[in-house]
């Protein structure tokens, strides 16, 4: 390892003391030191080389490209960048070239977001139809439900409970309810293994939920209401069990006509429109009720998928 003494020969060069001074302030590659430096690339090369030899600078790979960057105090050999930083600073106050250094090193960085910027100018208006590395559906999910506050859940109609478990991560309480007991069984038996104690999945009708009044902050049916006998029965035992001020959220198949939806999935209600779920949630007592298209699915049937969410009114006291 090199002594502080062999460092500070090192710094003997004006030039080793202007990269150093640039990398304190910010990673960059050796193409961006030359444009800053206006140096050639061997020279810049050969001074990196010194440097990272010293353990005054560590580099990283990123793609093709290698960026530079002194070593910080907590990551240096005996304590030597806490000394030798001051006399950086020092030594840089005696070289002229330091301070158009400083504002060339604002204008690359400037042209980076330029860069960046560039390519998002390119893709407007198509960047939600691309594939874009990391975005998902999912991970969006994930990150709200992270957000959302602790809250007691109803999930109606909840299947294997997919959704529940989900929801579960985040919720004071979930309650899911499902008329068949063998997806209760599963459900059940999913919220065991998964160890979800405020998981409670509960054998039940849509229309005669097994809920108590006024105890549920969200009721979701998520591709569950077109399975109702009744939907407007549905969504009134959904308005009991929501307290004032509470909501429910209707995710569901847009009203469609493929037939064969109902021998296929054993659907009842081939799907909603928009005014359908309005006029359905407006007469169970929700209000206000926002609905909207959600989701096109490209290929045939192209079946749609619309939410609609309303709110339980506040009763005014007395």
């Amino acid at each position: 390892m090199p002594s502080l003494l062999q460092s500070l020969r090192l710094l003997g060069d004006p030039n080793r003391i202007r990269i150093l001074m640039l990398l304190k302030q910010e990673e960059l590659s050796v193409a961006e030191l030359q444009e800053i430096l206006n140096m050639g690339q061997s020279s810049i090369s050969t001074h990196l080389g010194q440097l990272k030899k010293a353990a005054l600078v560590e580099d990283r790979r990123q793609g093709k490209n290698s960026l530079y960057r002194m070593r910080s105090a907590s990551g240096s050999p005996n304590g030597k960048i806490p000394q030798l930083s001051a006399l950086l600073e020092e030594a840089a106050s005696e070289i002229p070239e330091v301070e158009d250094d400083r504002r060339a090193l604002d204008l690359v960085l400037a042209h980076r977001q330029d860069r960046m910027r560039a390519y998002f100018n390119s893709l407007a208006g198509r960047f939600g139809r691309e594939y874009v590395p990391g975005r998902s559906w999912q991970g969006m999910a994930e990150m709200l439900l992270k957000l959302m506050p602790p809250l007691v859940i109803a999930d109606l109609g909840a299947g294997e409970a997919t959704l529940s478990q989900l929801l579960a991560q985040r919720a004071e309480r979930v309650i899911a309810v499902d008329s068949s007991e063998n997806m209760v069984a599963f459900g059940r038996d999913l919220a065991a293994r998964h160890g979800l104690a405020n998981l409670d999945y509960r054998l039940g009708d849509l229309e005669a939920l097994p809920i108590p009044g006024d105890s549920v902050d969200l009721a979701v049916f998520s591709q569950s209401l077109h399975h109702a006998t009744h939907p407007s029965k549905a969504l009134c035992e959904a308005g009991r069990i929501i307290k004032p001020g509470g909501r429910v959220a209707v995710l569901d198949l847009r009203k469609h006509s493929f037939e064969q939806a109902r021998e296929l999935y054993a659907d009842l209600w081939l799907g909603f429109s928009e005014s359908e779920l309005v006029g359905l949630l407006k007469q169970a007592g929700f209000d206000p009720v926002d609905v909207a298209v959600v989701h096109k699915e490209p290929e045939a049937p192209h079946f749609e998928t619309v939410l609609a969410i309303g709110q339980k009114p506040v009763l005014p006291p007395g």
